[in-house]
């Protein structure tokens, strides 16, 4: 008999959505529509990992660097999707280009700084 994993509900901030949202229209517009929707199904997949096993991303390493472990991250490259686990739902507060200067937006956008 298989054994059934706890789902957990997926949310998406408000600046996580304008994330997603931007990055879509950025690839349709430089790399062409079909890859912005495979784009877009590699973030479904991510999704409805994290809905099923949401404790196996890791600590982003600028945050951990700073002793704080309430965010966790995963990727899809070359973007990385930080959210933390609270209770029975999971709420993902930023997916951003990797490449970028992660320790300020990480400090703009989780820290307030």
């Amino acid at each position: 008999m298989t054994r059934r994993l706890p789902r957990h509900e997926v949310l998406l901030t408000e600046g996580a959505e304008q994330d997603l949202e931007s990055i879509y229209d950025y690839i349709a517009e430089s790399d062409g529509v079909a890859n912005a929707n495979h784009v877009l199904d590699q973030w479904m997949k991510i999704v409805d990992d994290l809905a099923h096993i949401p404790e196996r991303g890791n600590y982003p390493k600028e945050l951990a660097a700073l002793g704080i472990r309430e965010y966790r991250q995963t990727a899809f490259k070359p973007y990385r999707v930080i959210y933390r686990i609270l209770g029975a739902q999971v709420i993902i507060y930023l997916i951003v280009d990797g490449r970028r200067d992660m320790q300020s937006v990480l400090a703009r956008r989780l820290l307030g700084a």
